[in-house]
């Protein structure tokens, strides 16, 4: 994770889990002199537009007040959908035995493949195991640049 985006999490987190959402990830996305800021919440009911409103609002004051980001961003707050982005290790693991999608930042003795769509076997000890087709990977987390699930749907 990167640092800036570790901050934010320190930040945020509490205000979100005082709301009763789980904080899943931020996305800090730069885009030249403007910038998206995305929060992924969720809760085992599922998020609806009046809870990502809620959100909004009271990262908004935090925001403002502490100013961690400097320029001109855009806050987005979402659901994580059905292709559900996983930032953590313990969130894949609550997917096991789903088809997920990864893209992997290095892929030594890989072929240099760096994007993969298989079953999700095993998630934890820092890695993933996803079988393929015929074969099954050990991938280092670390070394997860993108992990989503894939979609039934």
């Amino acid at each position: 994770m990167r640092p800036q985006v570790a901050n934010l999490q320190e930040l945020l987190e509490p205000a979100v889990t005082a709301l009763g959402y789980e904080l899943l990830g931020i996305e800090h996305l730069p885009q030249g002199r403007h910038s998206l800021l995305r929060l992924y919440i969720d809760t085992e009911e599922g998020i609806q537009v009046a809870d990502c409103e809620r959100v909004s609002h009271q990262v908004s004051g935090i925001l403002e007040v502490e100013d961690p980001i400097s320029g001109n961003y855009t806050l987005e707050v979402s659901s994580p959908g059905l292709d559900r982005p996983f930032f953590t290790l313990q969130q894949a693991q609550r997917y096991i035995g789903h088809q997920v999608k990864l893209r992997l930042r290095l892929a030594p003795g890989l072929d240099r493949q760096r994007k993969f769509t298989g079953k999700l076997m095993a998630a934890d000890d820092d890695r993933l195991v996803i079988q393929l087709d015929e074969e099954t990977l050990d991938i280092p987390w670390n070394s997860v640049e993108k992990a989503n699930l894939v979609s039934d749907i």
